[in-house]
């Protein structure tokens, strides 16, 4: 009995001892993309010292991977506070008043789940650590938002409640938060950020940043205004920061240390930003409070302004919407091909894998790494701080990437061949970007590398991202936005050709084969013709020419297009040979143009007899003429893609003839 009653004194102080800090409320789901959820702890005193505590959040879903009762965020409380009011509030930049410890937006999972408070470090829960109960846990509460599983969290913290209960917060997207009354029992409400459950406590008066937009050129001026709730019983004095990542002082001029007099409620000040130069690309800039007084709270902080660069660089070639052709030139190595001529079938598509994926030279780089890559490779032509968005054929800004749920306005990467259908997914150390130098050995054999090989990832807008999914490609699954041109076809179509030449294991195919078996992908015919209509521009020889840099190979469908036709079109079993592609000095001089062309051309530079043969995409001679010098040839073709064998003095090269 004497022991008995130890162990009750025992359990009576620990429970006295910790009860100065509860969770006091939890919005654990909102409305559309869950930027606005919130943890809210209560202390029994104000302005109380968190340190020693950490916030730890349980997944008790039956995934087997992210569930089970394990946990997936702790958060360290040393060096904060709890305010006036004894609260402390945890959630997004979103969330108003503004949290005193941020998170990123749908940090906090729906459930149902359980948040706790131990007396611990966040060192102390690695992730997937599993809930238990000891001396250190001091709360917790279980949640739902009408989940049918997770009570498997139920019987292990009964050990700390033995009337614990899951409180539900209601539907998913509801308004709701879940409140603790002041006996400890729970009520679902409207949501109650940084105030008292009961209504009672220090009213904090609310300070508000505005600004007219979110978005101004270089060279323009705007306003910031602050408004507080309630006019100001005495001066109230702060200061704010622009600086941003390589946005700082000298990008801007205006006052940044303000004061709202006594007895009003606003004040505003005017930033103009610098016109330079320099091609920074866009940037953009944080407008950030200062600590205000503790009887004042922040409605809202850390509001990001973009500002556009006018120094932006426009290329010599055009965009894909407006494409040139014999601007930019192949950077391949001297003989870079030269293994392939005299063979045809499944020798020349060997010998293609072997330079394409040579482990003594290419290299691998990480999926991290195509963020930096494709903001080189896919930038847009007409602007340099945008990338060209595959599929939709638009630019959008760099600094647009899709780095939350919402990919709305966003663009992200692209997989040309879905990693389903390919069997290739994230690696270790793939989420680090480490640059050129560092990098994988990789080989035909190296499938996985395919998640990461930039000549078949293309930035893409977020939304038609999810729109293709993993569909194959042609008329009866995936064939692009309704009403757009259709000039990312070719490119898709020699990605995809790449794919199933650099890696073992991967097929292209006629017919839209299922996605159950990963390897293949169709349909060939419709990828055949998206080639045949749609031939290498200036944009796609510039992009060979970057992921050349990084990974060591090229797409050999864009430096000598007619491959395709020997491996999978109208010359099959044919034996290829580069010697009518091969440039000679005497030829540099010769312009055709307007390429492409409705109809007639005019060719440029000839000085002496020149024979002109005419063929079409598959081999067949279509007209021959003989010509001295500057001339204007019309043969009245069908739209499509032509060659042009030019001819001088037992020299030739070939020149591709676009017709709309």
């Amino acid at each position: 009995m004497k022991k008995q009653i130890t162990l009750i004194l025992i359990f009576i102080i620990s429970e006295f001892a910790f009860s100065q800090l509860v969770i006091n409320e939890l919005d654990c789901d909102t409305p559309s993309v869950d930027d606005k959820e919130f943890l809210e702890l209560k202390s029994t005193t104000p302005n109380f010292p968190l340190d020693g505590y950490v916030v730890v959040f349980f997944n008790g879903s039956t995934n087997v991977v992210s569930g089970l009762n394990k946990s997936y965020l702790a958060i360290d409380l040393d060096g904060h506070f709890t305010d006036v009011n004894g609260l402390f509030l945890i959630g997004s930049n979103t969330v108003s008043p503004v949290p005193h410890f941020l998170i990123p937006i749908n940090t906090i999972q729906n459930g149902a789940d359980a948040v706790a408070i131990y007396q611990a470090n966040a060192v102390d829960f690695p992730e997937f650590t599993t809930a238990f109960v000891d001396e250190t846990l001091i709360d917790v509460l279980l949640y739902q938002t009408n989940d049918i599983d997770g009570t498997g969290l139920t019987p292990i913290f009964s050990a700390f409640n033995p009337s614990i209960q899951i409180v539900n917060e209601g539907a998913g997207n509801n308004t709701n938060s879940i409140q603790r009354n002041n006996d400890g029992s729970y009520f679902v409400g409207t949501p109650t950020p940084r105030q008292l459950n009961d209504g009672s406590g220090i009213v904090l008066n609310g300070l508000l940043l505005s600004v007219a937009q979110l978005q101004y050129p270089e060279g323009e001026s705007f306003d910031i205004t602050f408004t507080a709730e309630q006019p100001v019983a005495s001066d109230l004095s702060f200061d704010i920061s622009l600086n941003n990542g390589t946005f700082n002082t000298s990008d801007f001029t205006g006052n940044t240390s303000l004061t709202i007099p006594s007895g009003e409620n606003s004040i505003s000040t005017t930033i103009s930003l610098t016109d330079d130069v320099d091609d920074e690309g866009d940037e953009v800039l944080k407008i950030s409070l200062s600590t205000l007084p503790v009887d004042y709270l922040k409605l809202n902080d850390n509001i990001e302004i973009r500002v556009v660069d006018n120094d932006f660089v426009v290329a010599a070639w055009g965009t894909p919407l407006n494409p040139t052709f014999g601007l930019v030139s192949s950077t391949q190595p001297a003989n870079y091909y030269a293994s392939l001529d005299g063979l045809s079938s499944v020798a020349l598509k060997q010998a293609l894998q072997d330079i394409i994926a040579n482990p003594s030279v290419v290299r691998a780089q990480t999926y991290a790494d195509i963020i930096d890559i494709l903001k080189e490779a896919d930038q847009n032509p007409a602007n340099s701080n945008e990338v060209w968005l595959l599929y939709t054929e638009q630019g959008r800004a760099k600094l647009d990437f899709q780095t939350v749920s919402n990919s709305l306005g966003k663009w992200n990467r692209e997989h040309v061949y879905p990693r389903s259908r390919g069997g290739f997914f994230s690696i270790e150390a793939d989420d680090t970007a480490d640059g050129k130098a560092i990098y994988w050995t990789t080989e035909a054999d190296s499938l996985r590398h395919g998640n990461s090989d930039a000549h078949a990832l293309r930035a893409a807008d977020g939304p038609e991202n999810s729109i293709r999914n993993n569909q194959n490609y042609g008329v009866n699954e995936y064939d692009g936005p309704i009403g757009n041109s259709g000039i990312f076809k070719g490119d898709v179509a020699r990605s995809i050709f790449y794919m199933v030449t650099r890696y073992n294991g991967l097929d292209v195919v006629n017919g839209y084969p299922i996605d159950t078996t990963p390897g293949f992908i169709g349909d060939l015919a419709t990828l055949l013709e998206w080639h045949r209509n749609d031939p290498p521009d200036d944009y796609e020889m510039n992009r060979n020419n970057v992921v050349y840099t990084w990974q060591y190979n090229r797409n050999p469908f864009i430096d000598e297009p007619d491959l395709v036709e020997y491996l999978w079109g109208s010359q099959v079993g044919d034996i290829w040979n580069q010697s009518l592609s091969v440039k000679d000095t005497s030829f540099l001089g010769i312009k055709i143009f307007p390429n492409p062309t409705s109809n007639g051309f005019y060719i440029k530079g000839l000085k002496i007899n020149t024979t002109i043969d005419l063929y079409a995409v598959d081999g067949r001679k279509i007209e021959t003429n003989t010509i001295s010098n500057d001339s204007y040839l019309n043969y009245n073709l069908s739209s499509g893609v032509y060659l042009l064998k030019i001819s001088s003095e037992g020299k030739s090269t070939i020149k591709k003839l676009v017709i709309k």
